[in-house]
């Protein structure tokens, strides 16, 4: 568990939109491909996130017209991995940003997402001692930040 790396879990297909297109076709895309987030472009790079709670936090809850852009809206600037960086550290960065979901990013290319939900069926996976050692390993590292 140590030694994974992003690479190895990730999702690699990752819808993405120009952050130009409207939040109502960014919606239709999520809801068609029944995934909770895409990634905002700008001139082929990506530039955000458009999240489900994004359009709680920022579209409904501020009644946003669902013909804005999603630029307006999404989360930015895109926080992000690289693949070939540890699973461990993908969860520390998601837990130090308060983020679900952490595109993966190589040549400044979308190449894969990982969410909470990744982390927590990686977690899942194995014998009853190797689930000790993953929980002793963590409680050890809060330990240290206390």
């Amino acid at each position: 568990m140590a030694h994974t790396f992003v690479r190895d879990v990730m999702i690699d297909k990752v819808n993405s939109l120009d952050s130009l297109a409207t939040i109502k076709e960014a919606a239709k895309l999520m809801d068609d491909k029944n995934i909770g987030c895409i990634i905002a472009t700008r001139d082929g790079l990506p530039v955000g996130i458009l999240t489900e709670r994004d359009f709680v936090k920022r579209i409904v809850s501020k009644e946003k017209p669902i013909t804005s852009p999603i630029e307006q809206v999404m989360s930015s600037p895109l926080i992000s991995i690289d693949p070939d960086e540890t699973v461990w550290e993908a969860a520390e960065e998601m837990k130090e940003n308060h983020i679900h979901k952490l595109p993966v990013i190589e040549d400044n290319k979308v190449v894969g997402i990982i969410t909470t939900s990744d982390l927590v069926e990686i977690c899942s996976i194995g014998s009853d001692s190797e689930m000790r050692k993953i929980c002793d390993q963590i409680l050890t590292r809060m330990q240290k930040e206390q």
